[in-house]
């Protein structure tokens, strides 16, 4: 296996990063998750710009973005896979045993791993922790993702692969790596992104897709939505069976498995939508 570092292709056993980046000591950097198919990336030119915005949101750099699309060609190529999980990391770099930034520059890997399509449903969990919608890091991708894998814990520990958050008013946030819709009256609903949620690339194509609406909802939305899914980069379009204790019968249910479809025709037609 090769990874992209310091502007060229390493080998994944040799390459190294110093102990003292800024990524590793204080979480301060940012990170992309693109589908690879074939060694083809999925919604590339959104990610990139996402990733952009991220890095002027944490006080970054802008990323060279010629760069990157290098780096994710040269790594694809040399790591042949039909589903891959493609992953642009960009932190401060070396810097300080502390918050304030060191003056070597970025650091920026790309690497890549193989995966499997998703089950067509999961189970998911809500959790006692809240998204601050008005935090400094809201709406950024970045690595400081420590309360996610806390979460993640705690979802896995009752059998199921996703847990969803509410923001500090009691709203329907997001899960940790996904983006959660809910069918009410036959009609799509997602969180607004002034709810804290991140701005999901495969949640903006659809929304854009299916003519789902951005909507305040309540947590407690989850206890009779007559449909829930998830959307990731990796999930696509991922119906919930269920929710808590709660079973969400015949799932994907007749709105959700439309959206499926919609998402797989439309991002089979399109890789850089």
């Amino acid at each position: 296996m090769k990874i992209w570092l310091d502007g060229g292709l390493q080998d994944i056993e040799s390459a190294r990063v110093s102990v003292f980046d800024h990524g590793l000591t204080v979480g301060d950097g940012i990170f992309e998750t693109v589908k690879a198919v074939d060694g083809r990336p999925f919604a590339l030119t959104r990610h990139l710009d996402r990733m952009t915005t991220s890095a002027r949101g944490l006080g970054l750099p802008d990323p060279d973005l010629d760069e990157v699309r290098r780096a994710c060609a040269a790594v694809l190529d040399a790591n042949p896979m039909p589903l891959g999980r493609l992953r642009i990391t960009y932190t401060g770099g070396h810097g300080p045993l502390g918050s304030d930034r060191g003056e070597q520059g970025p650091t920026l890997v790309v690497a890549l791993g193989g995966t499997t399509r998703r089950p067509d449903s999961t189970a998911v969990v809500t959790v006692p922790w809240t998204r601050n919608e008005r935090g400094a890091l809201t709406g950024l991708k970045t690595t400081s993702y420590a309360e996610n894998v806390v979460a993640l814990a705690r979802a896995r520990e009752h059998g199921a692969s996703e847990a969803l958050f509410a923001n500090t008013v009691g709203q329907l946030c997001e899960g940790t790596g996904s983006n959660v819709f809910v069918v009410l009256d036959g009609e799509i609903h997602t969180p607004p992104l002034a709810s804290g949620c991140l701005a999901g690339i495969t949640r903006a194509l659809a929304v854009e897709w299916t003519g789902a609406k951005e909507t305040d909802l309540p947590l407690d939305v989850l206890e009779r939505a007559e449909e829930i899914f998830l959307t990731s980069t990796l999930r696509d379009v991922q119906a919930v069976h269920r929710v808590d204790e709660r079973e969400v019968t015949a799932a994907p249910g007749p709105v959700t498995a439309k959206a499926m479809r919609i998402f797989d025709e439309r991002s089979g037609a399109d890789l850089d939508p």
